[in-house]
């Protein structure tokens, strides 16, 4: 992954001097009450007013519907009677954190019903995460890192068709707070692309472009421990990095920064929202992109968006909808998609692929994405919820910008057209429960 130009360190007493501002900026430092106390000093004279970069003037790009896939309509769920949530202890408001929500102790794994198809595919992925989860820090709080050695080290040489017994062996359930789940779905999208820009391929696929920087403001003081900042350098200040609508106006332009063309606008929107998918080029060759970073923008759910306003009927929310919206008119479709700001940046990947957060392949029907600060990636997730498709066990590998809190999960669905058809109209609500290893839940419930 390319370097920011401009070091964390050179930015220092900038930011000291900018956290006021900063603090107002929930997107990126979210308020939590605390503040940084100063001593008083003396007032400097007034510095020399930067002159600002200019604002993109271009107009926005026009969008020309090109459909480059089929499979356009969603898959018709499968009715399911969810498990029951268990009685738990309310959750404090303050709680950002699973530990801090608070855990009970779920039903043994033998109990789940889950199938032996399931806990194999299950087992398989949990092996790829193994070398990652010993290493990487649990946010969550549930868990150390010792606490995975064990199932890790028997996991090598497990066999498959015996992953139920695993499983049994050697992990336990609990339910973060409520338990209460909601599970949308992802897929590794397939879309007329080019290396080059040519007719009918105009939309830039961009790499991380050298003047994003990414700022870890616990660096700075105690109370930012765990906050962290996206933008870029302007003058002496640190600004927040263009939003879509700059992007698409022409803000990155000229920098020799696309690795790629896509050929549909809306396909491509709908690529950077699932994070990596695959590039069909004119010569039938298949390019591989995978997320690098993003803007530091807030995602914003146009579906939810459209729906709120009343322009989505009930049914057409799915992506096939969107999509169906977004086409039936081009110049209202761009200025829709523009009012999400957030914008992905791609590498090109060459091996194994898609990468989930873990920086190990995701497994279609046996990853999923979910929020670290509630789910411990790499940890084994069980589903039961209202619609049959994504009930059982799966892995938490991957994260994303719209995954938020307790019990929140994307499941990945792999590639091709069925995995489109499901992933695209994928709304599921039940219950919700994670698999530790035993010595975790020892540790955090005490009978």
């Amino acid at each position: 992954m390319p370097r920011p130009a401009v070091s964390v360190r050179a930015l220092g007493f900038a930011l000291l001097a900018a956290l006021p501002a900063l603090s107002a900026c929930s997107s990126v430092i979210p308020d939590t009450g605390g503040r940084v106390e100063t001593a008083p000093r003396p007032v400097p004279a007034p510095a020399p007013t930067p002159t600002p970069t200019p604002a993109p003037t271009g107009a926005t790009r026009p969008y020309v519907p090109r459909p480059s896939e089929s499979g356009s309509v969603a898959a018709k769920p499968i009715p399911a009677t969810p498990r029951a949530t268990l009685a738990a202890p309310a959750v404090p408001a303050s709680a950002t954190t699973a530990a801090e929500a608070g855990v009970v102790a779920g039903p043994e794994f033998a109990d789940l019903g889950v199938t032996a198809s399931q806990a194999s595919a299950a087992l398989a992925a949990f092996r790829i995460s193994c070398p990652s989860v010993t290493r990487r820090v649990d946010a969550s709080g549930l868990t150390q890192n010792a606490d995975w050695t064990d199932s890790c080290n028997a996991a090598k040489t497990w066999r498959d068709g015996d992953a139920a017994a695993f499983f049994t062996r050697y992990f336990g359930t609990v339910q973060v707070g409520a338990g209460t789940a909601f599970v949308t779905g992802y897929y590794e999208p397939e879309i007329a692309g080019s290396r080059t820009k040519r007719a009918g391929y105009d939309v830039p696929v961009y790499r991380r472009p050298a003047d994003l920087v990414d700022v870890d403001l616990g660096q700075f003081s105690d109370d930012l421990k765990g906050k962290k900042l996206r933008g870029r350098v302007d003058g002496s200040n640190l600004v927040r990095y263009y939003d879509r609508t700059a992007i698409e106006r022409g803000a990155l332009e000229g920098r020799g920064l696309e690795i790629a063309w896509a050929a549909d606008a809306a396909e491509f929107f709908f690529l950077q929202i699932q994070g990596s998918g695959r590039l069909r080029l004119p010569d039938g060759e298949i390019m591989r992109i995978g997320y690098d970073t993003q803007n530091g923008r807030d995602y914003v759910g146009i579906g939810k968006l459209l729906a709120d306003r009343g322009e989505l009927k009930p049914g057409q929310t799915s992506m096939q909808g969107i999509l169906d919206y977004l086409r039936a008119d081009p110049t209202r479709g761009a200025a829709v998609m523009n009012e999400n700001p957030s914008w992905v940046f791609f590498r090109e990947l060459t091996g194994p692929g898609p990468l989930g957060a873990l920086g190990v392949p995701v497994t279609g029907r046996a990853s999923v994405a979910a929020d670290p600060k509630y789910t411990p990636l790499g940890a084994p997730v069980f589903l039961s919820l209202d619609r049959a498709e994504p009930n059982g066990l799966w892995i938490a590998q991957d994260t994303g910008g719209a995954i938020r809190g307790a019990n929140r999960f994307d499941s990945f669905w792999g590639a091709g057209n069925d995995a489109r058809a499901i992933a695209g109209g994928m709304a599921g609500r039940g219950s919700a429960l994670i698999l530790l290893p035993r010595t975790s839940i020892a540790r955090l419930i005490r009978r």
